[in-house]
C-alpha cells in the first residue's frame, strides 16, 4: 500500500515539476518598453534644452513614483510648465552656465527636476515649495497657481520658485562637499527647529537670521544664505542688516562670508558674479518669450 501512495506522490511532482518547467520558459517578448515613447514639441524641446546638454530630466507628468503621497497633489499644467522651465533656463541654468561653465551644471544639477500642479501642505499649516532629494532630484509645486502676470514679475518668482531652487540646490552641493563647521557656531543658540513659522522677520533678523525658515538648522540656514544672497538685490541685502542691528549684522556678515569661501574654494563659483548674473537676467525678465519654445 505505502508503495502505491509513494508511486502515485512521485508520479504527481514528477508532472509538477515538468508543468512548472514549462511555465518557466523564457518569452522571447521584452519586459521593457521597445519603443519610444510619444513627445510633442514641448517634450522635444525640453530634450534639446535640458536632458542633451546637461543630462537632467524634466517631469511634469505626474508619476506616484516620484510624488509625495503623503500629500494631496494634481500633476503640473503642461503650459504652465513649459513657460516656467523657459523662465528656469534663463534666470538658473544660464546664470550658473555663464559664471562656471557647462560642466559644473551637467555634474552638479539633479539629475531629475519634478513638477507639481498644486501646492504642499503640512500638518501645522505651513507649505512647502520645493524638496531636494539624495542629490539628484528636485521637486517645485504650485506650478498651476502662475499666470502671465506673475510670471513676468521677478519679485514672486522669485520668492516661490528661484530662492526655492537655488536653497535645494545649495543643499545638493552640502551633500556632495560639507561645508566648514564653523558656520553652526555662529549662531549655535539660535536654532528653533519645527517653531520656525511663528517668528517674525525682524526677529530672526536681529538674530543673525535673514529668514526665520534659516533659524529651523544649520543646513537650512546656510541654503537661506546662499539662496538669499545671490537673488536678492544689493539694496535689499543693506535693509536686512539695517533690520538686523549691529549684533545681527555681524552675525549675518560672518555667515556670507563661510558662504562666500565655501563657494569658491569647493566649487569655483565667485557668488558676486553669479549674483549679478543672476540680477542682469531678473531686469529683462518681462523681455523673455514665453509663448515660443525656441
Amino acid at each position: 500500500m505505502k508503495k502505491n501512495i509513494y508511486a502515485i506522490l512521485l508520479a504527481f511532482v514528477a508532472s509538477f515539476a515538468l508543468m512548472s518547467c514549462s511555465d518557466d520558459d523564457p518569452s522571447s517578448e521584452s519586459i521593457f518598453p521597445t519603443t519610444s515613447p510619444k513627445r510633442d514639441a514641448f517634450d522635444k524641446w525640453l530634450l534639446e534644452n535640458y536632458t542633451f546638454p546637461y543630462n537632467v530630466e524634466m517631469k511634469y507628468k505626474m508619476e506616484d513614483i516620484e510624488s509625495d503621497m503623503k500629500y494631496h497633489l494634481v500633476p503640473a499644467d503642461s503650459a504652465k510648465t513649459a513657460k516656467l522651465s523657459i523662465i528656469m533656463k534663463y534666470l538658473w541654468f544660464d546664470a550658473y552656465n555663464e559664471v562656471v561653465g557647462p560642466d559644473f551644471i551637467k555634474e552638479n544639477m539633479p539629475r531629475t527636476i519634478h513638477f507639481i500642479g498644486s501646492p504642499a501642505y503640512n500638518s501645522e499649516g505651513t507649505m512647502v515649495l520645493g524638496t531636494a532629494e539624495g542629490g539628484l532630484k528636485i521637486t517645485l509645486y504650485m506650478v498651476n497657481s502662475l499666470d502671465d502676470k506673475t510670471l513676468k514679475d521677478y519679485d514672486t518668482m522669485n520668492t516661490y520658485y528661484f530662492h526655492t531652487l537655488h536653497h535645494e540646490f545649495t543643499h545638493i552641493l552640502n551633500q556632495k562637499i560639507p561645508y566648514d563647521q564653523s558656520f553652526k557656531l555662529i549662531t549655535e543658540s539660535g536654532y528653533v527647529s519645527g517653531d520656525w513659522y511663528t517668528i517674525s522677520d525682524k526677529t530672526a533678523h536681529q538674530a543673525g537670521f535673514i529668514t526665520p525658515y534659516a533659524m529651523v538648522e544649520p543646513l537650512e540656514d546656510f541654503a537661506e544664505m546662499l539662496s538669499g544672497y545671490v537673488t536678492m538685490s544689493q539694496s535689499e541685502w543693506n535693509a536686512i542688516l539695517a533690520d538686523a542691528g549691529t549684533t545681527g549684522a555681524a552675525s549675518i556678515s560672518a555667515k556670507l562670508d563661510i558662504v562666500r569661501n565655501y563657494m569658491q574654494e569647493s566649487w569655483n563659483v565667485d557668488i558676486d558674479q553669479l549674483r549679478a548674473a543672476v540680477l542682469r537676467r531678473a531686469s529683462t525678465l518681462s523681455a523673455v518669450d514665453l509663448e515660443h519654445l525656441n
